[in-house]
């Protein structure tokens, strides 16, 4: 019975690598189409952006992310900063980001730096509110047994804190995504001569309902996307 389980699991492990193989072709070959498609012409500028468009794009939600999670962490796992400055987050949280964007134009210019640093701010503020209503969740006993075992709080941080919040933290992040792309578009609608908030206002004053209802249609899709993806991610990290 043993012998026979043995020589079972290497046949799993063979199975597996040509399926992530076929799996990295199909991602290989569909951002290689997406690709072309943007640099072809064939469809209005912006409408199908570049790939190293969407990753400049994605910046925002990282950098929101990050930076909320790590917030969040800190007013989570302290009780005094929590009390200090947390009111300040549901404070400014329901605030407009868009009434931030004349600083970001001071501080980032016109360019796309200031649209990134708009999405990275609105999706700072649910993130890190998530993250750390998420702390405070995490049953006590996890922290002694992990404080027992003297870890480090690099240790308490990948071993105990993050897979406990987890469920906090994407629902922080899904919440997050939205806010971030509103305030992406918004200020491409503000001040931008490109991208998919600039041609939605473009279509509308033309008149060109279709158009607009077209682009609307594209973002919902990414949004979509996106939110397929966090949602494959967490199902990944919980296997």
């Amino acid at each position: 019975m043993a012998g026979h389980a043995l020589t079972a699991a290497p046949t799993g492990r063979s199975l597996a690598s040509p399926v992530a193989r076929v799996r990295t072709a199909l991602i290989v070959v569909a951002l290689l189409a997406w690709e072309a498609l943007a640099a072809s012409g064939l469809v209005v500028h912006d409408v199908v952006p570049s790939l190293g468009k969407i990753a400049s794009a994605l910046w925002s939600l990282v950098i929101g992310g990050v930076t909320g999670a790590v917030v969040g962490l800190v007013l989570g796992g302290n009780r005094f900063l929590s009390r200090a400055f947390e009111p300040y987050l549901h404070y400014l949280g329901p605030t407009p980001k868009i009434i931030f964007f004349p600083i970001m134009i001071m501080w980032f210019g016109v360019g796309g730096g200031s649209k990134i640093a708009m999405g990275a701010l609105s999706c700072f503020f649910p993130v890190a509110l998530s993250t750390a209503v998420g702390m405070r969740q995490i049953e006590p006993v996890l922290v002694r047994v992990g404080k027992s075992f003297r870890a480090t709080t690099a240790q308490m941080v990948a071993k105990i804190y993050l897979p406990a919040i987890r469920p906090a933290m994407l629902t922080g992040l899904r919440l997050g995504l939205g806010v971030a792309v509103i305030g992406v578009l918004l200020a491409e609608t503000k001040l931008s001569n490109r991208g998919l908030g600039y041609l939605v206002i473009q279509r509308y004053t033309t008149f060109d309902m279709p158009g607009m209802y077209a682009l609307l249609i594209v973002v919902f899709l990414l949004a979509i996307v996106a939110n397929a993806l966090l949602t494959r991610w967490s199902g990944d990290s919980v296997r």
